[in-house]
């Protein structure tokens, strides 16, 4: 389902990997299938003794917590989704299939659970370290396997993988310069109440011809589409991608486990 355009982001407007042009946190302030399309483009970067590792996200998905039966909310608060329930801005990060993390940010005033699923995106800064923790050694040989470079964050569980975000980052504020988990913004126009269909920035799309001097190539079109691997509100299209991004995840439907 096309959603509209995102602007060519004008990337790293700060420079990555100082703690300055993040997100402004009232950005978060609103309904969480409103932040998760305005989120495509913006850079998620973690710094940590390791070095920076920063990805241009490509696609997320929204969970509207009591109302949504998809939602680890849906039920109330527990001591694993309590960040859900706290001030906008902040990381969710949860265990998954006893192997796998999964990062999240928070939306909505504080007590009303929304979240983000921040599913995959672009390495665009720290691709050797991104690659060093996301390799694995061939079984037959034990040299190390090549990753594509469209792969390395691909996937929400790649993505925490890269990045090396764990539940050590839950509760992490992406809109504080003291953080070492951040959320920049893709271009100046990408601020808190920016105007856009359905919460894109720019939906209305830049005319242009790629390759011409002066002239803007055309934006990136935000579809939407059924979120992945649920089975309650299966039909509910609150998962928002790039068209056409390589570092997109395949949609897979429910196969008799829960998110």
């Amino acid at each position: 389902m096309p959603l509209g355009r995102l602007q060519p982001a004008q990337r790293h407007t700060a420079k990555v990997g100082h703690a300055v042009d993040l997100i402004a946190r009232d950005f978060f302030d609103r309904p969480a299938d409103e932040v998760a399309p305005a989120l495509l483009g913006c850079v998620l970067e973690h710094e940590t003794d390791e070095g920076l590792v920063a990805v241009e996200l490509t696609e997320a998905e929204a969970y509207a917590g009591e109302t949504d039966p998809a939602s680890h909310a849906y039920r109330g608060m527990t001591g694993r989704n309590a960040v859900m329930f706290g001030p906008p801005g902040h990381a969710y990060v949860y265990f998954t299939y006893g192997m796998h993390f999964c990062v999240n940010v928070v939306c909505m005033p504080e007590g009303i659970a929304r979240a983000v699923l921040l599913r995959a995106g672009r390495v665009v800064a720290g691709e050797p370290l991104a690659r060093l923790r996301r390799g694995s050694r061939r079984a037959e040989t034990g040299a190390p396997s090549v990753i594509p470079g469209r792969d390395l964050a691909r996937g929400p569980a790649r993505l925490c993988q890269a990045l090396a975000i764990d539940r050590t980052q839950n509760g992490a504020d992406f809109c504080s310069p003291a953080s070492e988990l951040r959320l920049r913004p893709a271009d100046p126009g990408l601020q808190a109440g920016a105007a856009g269909a359905a919460g894109v920035p720019g939906a209305a799309g830049v005319p242009g011809a790629a390759g011409v001097p002066g002239v803007a190539a055309a934006a990136p079109a935000i579809e939407a589409g059924p979120r992945v691997g649920i089975s309650a509100a299966a039909d509910i299209p609150w998962r928002f991608w790039l068209a056409d991004d390589p570092t997109v995840s395949a949609y897979r439907p429910y196969k008799g486990r829960s998110r």
